[in-house]
């Protein structure tokens, strides 16, 4: 599913962002990416969906190696992917429908697929009565559930979300998790990056640590395990 082997991402200015990682996420694991800030875990983040290329080692997404992607080739290894931002990206002039159903029209699905689908993960979200609405008329916390319809209408195995609640108070933040869960429960695999100690304490996942650009800790149903 995702595998790193003995990765390193030193960039132009001389840092080494990330330093050796090597490691195994499954089908179907919850993973939570932790560590202070300037740690490497955005870089790590990166590197899944190919917005970074490493220096040097192997990184494989659903058995493709993102080094030897093609530039023109990305967007197509992308849409294998549910890519969840701290700041929604929705486009302010579409609705919310429009909003998610756009991921599905530039792969040229049939409409009634596409109406389909959309409903089905608006219902899922809890947004099934605000389609018509546009991102200003939303608060942040549904924007971000619109962000999560988008990222999962296409069905992808993957989803990687950095940093999702960072921009939400804590009813908000609860109510994104519960929607990870479920997303989780229905067999994709989820890898967050995440400050959030109390959620990651009170939903026991995999916890990966990164410090330094390197793997800390790797536990499974871990705790968060390092003062900010």
């Amino acid at each position: 599913m995702i595998h790193m082997n003995n990765v390193y991402k030193k960039y132009p200015n001389g840092v080494v962002a990330v330093n050796g990682i090597s490691v195994d996420i499954q089908q179907g694991e919850f993973v939570y990416v932790v560590g202070p800030s300037g740690a490497g875990k955005s870089t790590f983040i990166k590197l899944m969906y190919r917005e970074e290329m490493p220096t040097s080692g192997e990184v494989i997404i659903n058995g493709i190696n993102t080094s030897t992607l093609k530039r023109k080739d990305v967007p197509h290894f992308r849409r294998q992917l549910g890519i969840v931002f701290q700041d929604f990206k929705l486009l302010p002039k579409l609705t919310v429908y429009e909003n998610v159903a756009f991921a599905l029209e530039v792969i040229e699905e049939h409409p009634k697929i596409i109406r389909k689908r959309v409903m089905e993960v608006l219902e899922l979200v809890g947004l099934k009565h605000k389609v018509r609405m546009f991102p200003s008329e939303l608060s942040g916390g549904e924007q971000q559930r619109v962000s999560i319809a988008r990222s999962i209408v296409n069905m992808p195995k993957v989803v990687i979300a950095d940093e999702p609640t960072g921009n939400l108070d804590p009813d908000n933040s609860w109510e994104i998790m519960r929607i990870f869960e479920e997303i989780n429960t229905r067999g994709t695999t989820v890898v967050m990056a995440t400050h959030n100690r109390e959620i990651v304490n009170k939903i026991r996942k995999r916890v990966i640590t990164i410090e330094g650009g390197m793997i800390s800790r790797d536990v499974f149903g871990g705790d968060y395990g390092y003062e900010i």
